[in-house]
């Protein structure tokens, strides 16, 4: 398995849960800066676009977990899906074990990441200049 990429906060904010699987991808993970991160790799409140081996698709989002809820498809990252998507990138297959079976699902798109997000909404300005 690839190591996993993870930005700066999201190691700092998940390291404070105290969820075994969660603690070992952190461990192996690859932390860059949130301005560094491929735009294609899952970080926490990324969207995105899974299909089955069956050709079935769902829209999931990881959250943490006080916002997890299953019906709008926000998954939280202590969860066996959760924890498998992050730090996954478009194309990969995550494999996790759910209440009704194991799974393979792939990262077919990036929907939402906001660390791109940011970036590409961000607008720097001149200053104008001072005469001293």
């Amino acid at each position: 398995m690839k190591p996993r990429i993870l930005t700066q906060a999201d190691f700092a904010n998940l390291s404070l849960l105290a969820h075994s699987s969660l603690q070992r991808v952190l461990e192996a993970a690859t932390v860059v800066s949130s301005d560094s991160v491929p735009a294609d790799v899952v970080t926490m409140n990324t969207q995105v676009v899974l299909s089955d081996d069956k050709g079935g698709q769902q829209l999931v989002r990881v959250v943490y977990p006080t916002e997890a809820d299953a019906a709008p498809g926000l998954i939280s990252v202590v969860d066996a899906l959760g924890t498998a998507l992050l730090g996954a990138s478009l194309g990969d297959i995550v494999e996790c074990n759910l209440p009704d079976g194991p799974y393979r699902l792939r990262v077919d798109k990036v929907a939402y990441q906001p660390e791109s997000d940011l970036r590409t909404r961000l607008v720097t300005t001149a200053s104008p200049a001072t005469g001293s």
